[in-house]
C-alpha cells in the first residue's frame, strides 16, 4: 500500500465510539504477541503485505485506528496465530510463545 492509499484508508475507517476500545485492545494484544515472536514492526508489516506505518498506527497506545478484516487476518496470519484467538486475547498463554 503506497503512502496516498494508506492516507485515504485510514480517513475512511474512522472508528465509532461503542468500537474506540475493542480497536486499542487489538492493537496492544498485535503488540504483545509482536513482541513475543521477536518481530520488529518492519518485519511484521513485511510478513502481512502491509507498511510499517499501519503497523505502528494499530498498535499506538491509546489510538483506535480501524483497518480491514484482510489486514486483520494478515497480520493474525504473520503471527501465526488464529485471528479467533487474536480478538479474544487478554493474556496470552504459554501456546503462543512457542510457535
Amino acid at each position: 500500500m503506497d503512502y496516498i492509499q494508506e492516507v485515504l484508508f485510514k480517513m475512511s475507517k474512522e472508528v465509532s465510539f461503542n468500537n474506540r476500545d475493542r480497536f486499542i485492545q487489538l492493537g496492544i494484544a498485535i503488540a504483545a504477541l509482536r513482541k513475543l515472536r521477536g518481530f520488529s514492526q518492519e518485519k511484521l508489516a513485511e510478513k502481512a503485505g502491509v507498511s510499517r506505518s499501519l503497523i505502528s498506527s494499530i498498535e499506538a497506545p491509546g489510538i483506535a485506528i480501524g483497518f480491514s478484516l484482510e489486514v486483520f487476518f494478515n497480520i493474525a496470519d504473520a503471527l501465526q496465530v488464529d485471528p479467533a484467538e487474536l480478538i479474544n486475547a487478554t493474556l496470552f498463554p504459554e501456546q503462543f510463545k512457542t510457535k
